[in-house]
């Protein structure tokens, strides 16, 4: 009778009645604008990462989803309860979608965009010391929402008080329209190799995080480095419109609530 046993099938992207034609045309003239974006910086031989944070992971002998080759089945706790843990991981990363390096800084406390603007901080200066030439324009491509969403205040203030200001430089960002994460450099390159690296195995400790994202390697040459942050940041920070206003920020022409500049004060 042609039954058989079937998972589930992500194929309905969103609600049909939000979905018009308006929104598929933004959406569309987002993804050329990146790769315009792209190719311009490119050419120009400045900076291109791709940004993200994935879920938190609890620290410990704790199950982790999938398959890994051994003889024996590994025992792990039965519940997943946070006093047997160790603590957090919150993994944010930093995918250099031209040289395809990486960088995996795991939080212990919230993800806040002060954590992901430090993130970028700690990359830029493992890539200043290995850099012929000094980092004058940055593009930053990155998700719509979470600690660097569009809409997020002390994102937006964060990369002008510590990286265009610090360090003098002009940044670009390109956010990716809701729902179209997946397509963002980092899940597809990174992310998802460091998931195929732990699969099965359990987090049993910060020091195994670390060797198994920076044990993570393709066969196209992506290399990858771990560290710990261990500053405990604050949650729901407001900005106010007088901070703002310090922001020295030039919204692009196309699609200006997704693409901006920030330069110097």
């Amino acid at each position: 009778m042609d039954y058989s046993l079937k998972i589930n099938y992500k194929k309905i992207e969103s609600n049909p009645k939000k979905v018009t034609p308006e929104s598929r045309q933004k959406r569309d003239c987002q993804f050329k604008y990146i790769s315009q974006m792209r190719s311009l910086f490119q050419q120009q031989n400045n900076a291109i990462i791709s940004t993200d944070a994935k879920k938190r992971e609890l620290v410990g002998n704790f199950k982790n989803n999938g398959s890994t080759w051994c003889r024996i089945s590994i025992p792990v706790n039965a519940y997943d309860f946070k006093s047997l843990s160790e603590g957090v991981f919150i993994p944010y990363g930093i995918y250099d979608v031209v040289q395809n390096t990486g960088l995996v800084v795991g939080g212990i406390s919230y993800n806040t965009s002060e954590f992901a603007v430090n993130t970028i901080c700690r990359w830029l200066n493992f890539e200043l010391k290995s850099r012929e030439t000094p980092i004058k324009s940055l593009l930053i491509l990155a998700d719509g929402g979470g600690s660097n969403g569009s809409k997020n205040r002390l994102w937006k203030l964060s990369i002008q008080e510590k990286l265009c200001n610090q360090y003098g430089m002009s940044v670009t960002v390109c956010h990716y329209p809701p729902g179209t994460s997946k397509y963002n450099p980092i899940e597809h390159r990174m992310f998802s190799e460091i998931s195929k690296n732990w699969a099965g195995k359990p987090l049993a400790s910060y020091e195994t995080i670390l060797k198994y994202i920076s044990t993570t390697k393709t066969s196209s040459g992506l290399t990858v480095k771990a560290c710990i942050d261990q500053t405990i940041y604050e949650k729901g920070i407001k900005i106010s419109d007088e901070e703002m206003k310090k922001i020295n920020m030039n919204k692009h022409d196309v699609l200006p609530e997704w693409n901006y500049t920030i330069f110097p004060s």
